[in-house]
């Protein structure tokens, strides 16, 4: 039995901020709420819901896949929660995908949210519980100084420069400054990122995406349902995704080949050969600076080293040949983790319906490309859309 072709129908985000009052619960409820009025749909219209939401440690709630079920919208309905690190937001359309291309639902909901200040004192905390108790705990690991350690690689490997990599901040954070959700936007030259705060060198603060809470909705549907809900649907074309080993002391931390494996399953999926000339807009992860530059690369849209290029030419800008995360990414508008991935499918959506505002790419863009990246460093999930 074929596949049902599947459409993003409705979306709703609330704005990305650290310690708002909101509780989780809340969070879930203000974009569920939006993404169900954006397409004039009700909680009776859906017979599902995904959630993806932190591990009970990084919100301070226990339970949280259960907490978060009315806030969402899944009292009393089928719910399915996943969670895979940074990953999650791309791999919850991922997921609901499935259910309705299957048959088994003709509407779900998309929810992700995250409360990351929830976390005491801070989200570094529980990371530093995920490693492996023998052979990487005692060197007291966290997620920044491992970060570290691999944009160090990968600016080795390719004769990269830290200024390079800072542009990509400059970039995400100006893009940020037209988003109505944004966190951290703020008009900032290569000068500010190269003498912000050193983390963990090559890291400073300014290469890396703040700590927030937020959370996002999808309406997907079958086509049936979609052509009835909407007249501008957007189609799932293309979906990937990889996971490496979690041991990243054995990956080629110059790059991401979970990426590429991702990104080779959805373009087989959508039919893309060249996505240099087959996508229009890309909104790839970006918790750190260096990482958009490393996912680009591994999602084919520059060789390995080459994505720098990308952006010092203006090609990533958002009036560019290929714009790269004119939404301002994690960098630009906040990262509570797996909204901030479903951030990623929602841009894209509104880009290729002409509704993303100040942030609308020119022209009449007709696909996009949302990824994320996460777990130990070794997750890639990847979403194709269109029109």
């Amino acid at each position: 039995m074929p596949f049902r072709r599947v459409a993003v129908v409705g979306a709703g985000m609330t704005r990305f901020m650290r310690r708002a009052l909101e509780t989780p619960k809340e969070l879930a409820f203000y974009a569920t709420r939006m993404a169900l009025d954006s397409c004039e749909l009700t909680l009776k219209d859906i017979d599902g819901v995904i959630l993806g939401s932190a591990p009970d440690a990084f919100d301070g709630v226990h339970r949280k896949g259960e907490y978060l079920i009315d806030g969402a919208g899944a009292f009393r309905k089928p719910v399915m929660r996943g969670y895979v690190g940074g990953g999650t937001g791309v791999w919850a359309v991922i997921q609901g995908w499935y259910h309705v291309a299957s048959g088994l639902f003709d509407t779900v909901l998309v929810v992700c949210e995250e409360k990351m200040s929830s976390c005491y004192p801070h989200p570094q905390g529980a990371f530093n519980a995920i490693f492996d108790h023998t052979l990487e705990r005692p060197l007291g690991t966290n997620l920044l100084w491992i970060f570290a350690l691999e944009m160090h690689r990968y600016m080795a490997t390719y004769g990269i420069t830290e200024r390079d990599i800072a542009l990509v901040s400059v970039k995400n954070k100006r893009n940020g400054l037209d988003h109505p959700c944004s966190h951290v936007a703020g008009n900032i030259t290569v000068d500010d990122v190269l003498q912000s705060e050193v983390m963990a060198w090559p890291v400073k603060r300014l290469d890396v995406s703040p700590t927030s809470d937020g959370a996002v909705a999808l309406v997907m549907a079958c086509e049936e349902k979609a052509r009835r809900i909407t007249h501008k649907p957007v189609w799932v074309e293309g979906i990937g995704w990889c996971l490496d080993t979690s041991y990243w002391t054995n990956r080629d931390l110059a790059y991401p080949v979970y990426v590429e494996k991702a990104a080779r399953m959805a373009y087989k999926m959508a039919g893309i050969v060249d996505p240099r000339k087959q996508i229009d807009i890309v909104e790839p992860y970006d918790p750190f600076d260096y990482k958009e530059l490393h996912h680009l690369e591994g999602l084919g849209f520059a060789r390995r080293g080459e994505a720098p290029d990308l952006i010092a030419s203006g090609v990533a800008n958002r009036d560019g040949d290929l714009p790269v995360t004119p939404s301002g990414g994690l960098l630009g508008v906040g990262n509570p983790i797996a909204a901030a991935g479903l951030m990623k499918v929602a841009e894209i959506f509104w880009q290729l319906r002409g509704e993303a505002g100040k942030r609308q790419v020119p022209g009449k863009p007709r696909r996009g490309l949302a990824q994320a990246w996460g777990d130990l460093m070794q997750v890639g999930t990847v979403v194709v859309l269109g029109i």
